[in-house]
Parts: structure tokens; sequence; C-alpha cells
């Protein structure tokens, strides 16, 4: 099914490993014209390569740390300088380390906080200066199910995600108004195939986030009895920033977790 995304300016943060990188290449199939801001610029450039093959319009790689408002206004002055506007948004990046919140320490929480929220504050207001001229534009924000249901290991993390719902409903509130729509999807527990990610990534090391015997035991506890996988979720930010098939949806949270929450 054609999305009409062919030739769309698409920004994706983050784009290099496991949830981005499966957005960038879903785009790519779609024939977009994909910016990457990510720090990890090898594994950027190496997703780059595989997104042109796919069918990408084009592909560029920007140096970006979410956290550095300057280096966020430099990814859109070149995603604008390329492809003349910015149409879609994907904010990706995220960072954690699961630990129990006793176990944590300001610095910790602080580098929680820039990188989930501030980040998507930084993105988002910098999106919104290119977006409401053009009257038209679709952000879609990456959280977690953590913001939703709460989950033992990940207190600032999920605080912080949940921040992004609440966020990203005001923005869509406020800026429909210019046509623009801003959604978010919730991953639950979602596993890079291997090789899938940078040496940057939180993903580098599985078995540093979650052993076999605990991936297990999600998985039998889940309604479909599976691990979520990156293109799971790709397939999601796809159908939410794609006007042609979700232009009358803004303001959402979506769950895409294989059942772990259910939320009406």
């Amino acid at each position: 099914m054609d999305l009409g995304l062919s030739g769309k300016s698409v920004v994706v943060t983050g784009g290099a490993s496991n949830i981005g990188r499966a957005i960038t290449l879903a785009f790519a199939k779609e024939h977009a014209a994909i910016t990457i801001g990510d720090i990890d610029l090898p594994q950027a450039e190496t997703v780059a390569q595989e997104a042109l093959k796919l069918g990408a319009s084009n592909v560029h790689v920007v140096k970006c740390d979410v956290t550095d408002l300057k280096e966020v206004k430099n990814l859109f002055s070149e995603a604008v300088r390329i492809n003349q506007t910015v149409d879609v948004l994907v904010n990706n990046v995220g960072w954690d380390d699961l630990k129990f919140f006793t176990q944590t320490d300001p610095a910790f929480w602080n580098k929680v906080i820039q990188v989930n929220f501030v980040g998507v504050l930084n993105c988002t207001h910098t999106a919104l200066a290119i977006m409401i001229p053009n009257s038209k534009g679709s952000i879609v924000s990456i959280s977690s199910d953590a913001s939703r249901q709460g989950e033992p290991r990940e207190a600032v993390y999920g605080g912080m995600k949940a921040g992004i719902n609440s966020f990203m409903k005001t923005i869509a509130k406020e800026n429909g108004r210019y046509g623009i729509r801003c959604n978010v999807v919730c991953p639950g527990v979602t596993i890079p195939h291997e090789n899938q990610v940078g040496e940057k990534s939180m993903w580098s090391d599985v078995e540093s986030m979650f052993t076999q015997e605990q991936l297990g035991k999600i998985t039998k506890a889940l309604p479909l009895k599976k691990i979520g996988r990156p293109e799971d979720i790709a397939n999601s930010v796809l159908f939410l920033a794609a006007d042609k098939v979700a232009g009358h949806v803004t303001g959402q949270v979506l769950s895409v977790s294989g059942g772990y929450s259910m939320i009406g």
C-alpha cells in the first residue's frame, strides 16, 4: 500500500540502532527523504547505506546529541537545506540503565531526564518552527509502556516517558489548527536482531538489560506470547506519520507491546 510518504522529508533521531534503525528503513521502503540524527556516526552511515538500497530518495547523516539545542538546530537546518522542509519528525532517542530507584543518584536522574525528555522538547520546538509556517507536519514520539503501567527499575525513565505522553497531547491540541498531528508510540520490551545496534547503543549488550531467563518469563506473560521486535514499532510509526491513512489521528498514545498494557 502506498502511504503517500514518497519524497517526504523525515527526521529520525537515534536512527542508527534498534528501533531507530527499523524506523529509518521503514521510511526508506516508502521512498522518503531521510535525515538521521545520531551520536554514533559510523553506525548511522551503515544504516544510511541500507536505506538507500531499500529505496530512500536520499539519506543524510548528521551528528546530533539531542540534549544540545545547538546541535538539534543544526540537524534541522541540514534537513531543510537538503530537502527544503521537514514533514515528519520521529523523536526516537531514548536511554536508560535498569536500576532500582534507591540505587540511583542525581547524576543518573539528570542524564535520564536530559536524554529522554529534554531531547524531545528540543527537537519538537525546533520542528514546529518549520512546520507551523507550512501548515502541515507530523510528529511521532517514542515513549514506553513503562509510562503507562509503572515498571520496576525504570522509575525515572518511566516518569519521563509519561511526561512525553502528556506533552505530546498538549502539543497536538495547540498545533492542530496548523494541520500538525502529534502522536506517541509506547513499545514494550523490544529486542533488536543481532548486529542491528552500534557500540553506543544501550542495547549493545542485551544480556546487561535482560537475561535469557527474564526474556522467557516476559514472553510467557504477554498475551501474544512473543517479544517485540524493532519492525513492530516501525510499522506503527509509519502508520501514524502518514496523512493518507492517519490523517484524522492526533493526540493518541498507542501501545505496541504484545498486550503488556491494555488501556482504554
